[in-house]
């Protein structure tokens, strides 16, 4: 374990997760390059401590050259579109090519929708990758292959807090029926698993400094709370009298079915991998809470 300040390069550090993985690592005292695309992102990485590259990361040779200067490298960026796998694969070509055989730490984001249902996810699970996701296995794949380089994946479950996270947002936006009701997605029985993004911040800055951390890590609060009792909770922050059921059919015709298919898997994690060997544990309130108390009632 090593606390001693390092340097780091960051994608996405102005997205929901990355953001919240360069304020932890600027409280820590270690330094961020912070890969950008333009000079609006610059300055808002610089305001936040972090030292701004303006960069194409699909420029392999530009990237491999900022990746030289640090002691490892944090990929959170992700366009939430059908150009996720490119930009996930540009990545992961230029931090092989920069950190084979220096034994330097490469931390890929993922998220639990890899295994499909499950309610019991682990680090040992099998992958049933919805179609959304299908193409994560092979670039992760070559990320643990790496000769000679830590790779890691932060396999995420559904990340909140702070008012933000696209999947609290749509749930939050929900359509109503007649009576003002947010409109849940399915049933709302099955189970979703969550983490605050401070949390998962944590993590990540635990495995940074873990040099024995490698391999998956798959990271949630153990709430794994319904889809029902989250919109309903999500009702009070949105000032709607409640939520009722709605039906798989409602949801893929409203977000379409590769989407909808990811939101009605039935999922659960206890996090034991990154408790037991990173002494990780969640301390900021549940979803639930922020949704009935926190700070989604502001939004």
């Amino acid at each position: 374990m090593s606390s001693s300040p390092m340097k780091f390069v960051l994608t996405g550090a102005t997205g929901f997760i990355g953001s919240h993985v360069l304020e932890e690592l600027r409280q820590h005292d270690h330094e961020v390059i912070a890969l950008v695309r333009g000079e609006a992102q610059a300055e808002a990485v610089a305001a936040r401590g972090a030292t701004p590259v303006v960069v194409d990361v699909y420029d392999r040779d530009a990237v491999v050259d900022v990746l030289g200067e640090a002691d490892g490298a944090i990929h959170t960026a992700s366009p939430g579109d059908e150009t996720s796998a490119g930009l996930d694969s540009a990545v992961v070509d230029a931090v092989t090519e920069a950190f084979v055989d220096t034994g330097k730490p490469y931390l890929h984001v993922s998220g639990v929708w890899v295994y499909g249902t499950n309610t019991s996810i682990s680090e040992d699970s099998p992958f049933h990758a919805p179609a959304m996701v299908a193409w994560k296995e092979e670039i992760e794949r070559r990320v643990l292959s790496t000769p000679n380089m830590r790779g890691v994946v932060i396999v995420s479950s559904v990340a909140y807090g702070d008012g933000g996270g696209g999947v609290p947002g749509l749930l939050l936006g929900s359509p109503r029926d007649e009576g003002g009701n947010l409109i849940m997605l399915g049933s709302g029985a099955q189970h979703w698993s969550t983490v605050h993004v401070a949390d998962l911040a944590d993590l990540f800055r635990r495995v940074l400094e873990d040099d024995s951390a490698r391999g998956y890590f798959v990271v949630g609060d153990g709430a794994n709370t319904t889809v029902a009792e989250l919109t309903e909770a999500a009702a009070v922050a949105a000032g709607a009298p409640g939520a009722v059921p709605g039906s798989d059919e409602e949801a893929r015709a409203r977000l379409g079915d590769y989407f909808a298919e990811v939101l009605l898997l039935d999922q659960g994690t206890g996090a034991t991998k990154v408790k037991a060997e990173l002494g990780w544990s969640p301390s900021r309130p549940g979803l639930v809470e922020e949704f009935r108390n926190g700070t989604y009632r502001s939004r």
